[in-house]
């Protein structure tokens, strides 16, 4: 992706929450966990919120979280 100004570098969402969570896994899984139970009508198992994010073209971030399934 294209370099703008003041050395922001532009990503798709995907590469960002990747980028995410190798600075801070735990911040991640946290959110991801609120969100997750956030969604109550009807609740959502972490397989099926990973399929929604992976239907959302978030293949890295799934990939990475399923790894870390456990705190989610």
């Amino acid at each position: 992706m294209p370099s703008l100004p003041f050395g922001i570098e532009a990503q798709h969402p995907d590469e960002f929450i990747r980028h995410l969570i190798d600075l801070n896994r735990f911040a991640v899984c946290s959110a991801v966990q609120q969100q997750r139970r956030a969604l109550k009508n009807p609740p959502k198992p972490v397989d099926t919120f990973l399929e929604i994010l992976e239907q959302q073209r978030l293949p890295l971030t799934v990939a990475a979280l399923r790894h870390l399934s456990q705190f989610l």
